[in-house]
Parts: structure tokens; sequence; C-alpha cells
């Protein structure tokens, strides 16, 4: 099945992202940038024009998607490496507030992955976040979180090893007191699902099953 024209990437995305991987160097890629137009950059766009209205239409809320960049910045990093040898995408809705879900895509030569949450939450946005799990929205969260997991969902683990101030060592949501951020993944067997008919229906219907996740965090926008 198909999503307004997509329904899968074509084998030779894996295949580009996995010799890249292996040729990790410019003149590498400068050689295979035809390549990568064409195996890669092409079928991300077709993708996201695909997966963004439905995404709309599940939410109620417009979204924009945003391609990450192959380019590596490796000004701060030891690892020197140019490329990333993966192709990463978000679609975030076009709303402004202290807690501001997405979605996320990612395919890597050795996983394939499909998930939504919050990655980074400002001061006044994780207080807003802690405020609303010490309250009676941290019972919400603590039942949907159960049930994800239970289905089969991967949840980021917590940042901090202590329940932060004021909140009690005893909260009964202290566990959920010591994430930054909060995130719920699937987890797909194997990367070679994304080159199969009917992957976009799938990768949709994976975002679906973790919609709690995603309505819990963005009633905390405003």
């Amino acid at each position: 099945m198909e999503i307004d024209g997509f329904s899968r990437f074509p084998p030779e995305t894996l295949d580009f992202l996995t010799a890249l991987r292996a040729n990790n160097d410019r003149d590498w890629f400068a050689a295979n940038k035809p390549a990568y137009e064409r195996a890669v950059k092409r079928p991300a766009e077709d993708f996201c024009r695909a997966m963004t209205p439905r995404l709309d239409e599940l939410t109620g809320l417009r979204h924009r998607s945003k391609i990450f960049r192959v380019h590596r910045d490796v000004r701060f990093s030891r690892d020197k490496t140019p490329y990333n040898a993966h192709l990463h995408i978000s679609f975030m809705p076009v709303t402004d507030g202290l807690l501001n879900p997405g979605w996320f895509f990612g395919l890597e030569p050795d996983r394939l992955v499909a998930g939504t949450g919050v990655f980074e939450l400002a001061k006044a946005g994780l207080d807003a976040f802690r405020a609303r799990i010490a309250g009676d929205d941290g019972n919400d969260l603590a039942a949907l979180l159960q049930d994800l997991s239970g289905n089969g969902a991967r949840l980021s683990e917590p940042e901090l090893k202590r329940v932060p101030q004021p909140y009690p060592v005893d909260h009964p949501h202290a566990q959920l007191l010591r994430y930054k951020s909060l995130s719920g993944w699937e987890d797909f067997a194997a990367p070679r699902l994304a080159c199969e008919n009917g992957f976009a229906e799938n990768c949709l219907a994976a975002f679906v099953r973790l919609k709690p996740l995603f309505d819990w965090l963005a009633a905390g926008r405003d």
C-alpha cells in the first residue's frame, strides 16, 4: 500500500548508507554524490511529502519536516569522519509552547526506528513538565508509558540519578521526575523492512501506536 504515491524506500537507500559507513571520506562521497541524490535524498523528500499531511491529519496540527544533514559537524568532535551514514528525519508541529513534541524516523545500516517525544527542554519547559508529572497528569503518563512498554515500545531512560528538588525522593512518580526529556520508540525487526512494499503504512501505524505519548506531551504546549 502507498501513502500519496510513496510505498517504500528503494533498496539502494540502505545499500548507499552501508557503503558510506565503510567509505566515510570526502573523495568517495564526491565520486558517489549522484548516487546519494538518487538513492537517499530524493526518496527522503518523497517520504516527507507523503508522511507530513498524514501526521497533520493524525494530530490536527500542521507539521514541518526536516531531513538532517549528511554532513557532520566535526568542529568539537574527536570523531572527524565527515558524513552521517544514516538517514534521520523529524516532523515537528508548527506551534510554540513549553512542550513541543515531534515525530522521528531513523534508517541506519543496522537499525530502523520510528519515535515521538521531546529531546531537549529549556528550564521553563522542564519545570512545566515536572509540575505535570507531580500532579494528576503524572498518573496518566505512568499508565500510558506502562501500556506502551507492555506493547513493545522502547522508552528513553531517565537522565538524572536522583529526584530533583523540590520533589521528595519518595514521590509516587519519582522515576518520571528524573527525566529531562522523554521519548518512545518502535524498533523494526530489520532495516531492510524500509525497502519492502507497504513500509510507509507500517511506519504510520507505528506513529499511531505511539500517539498517546505525543498527545500527553502536546497537552502541555501552552
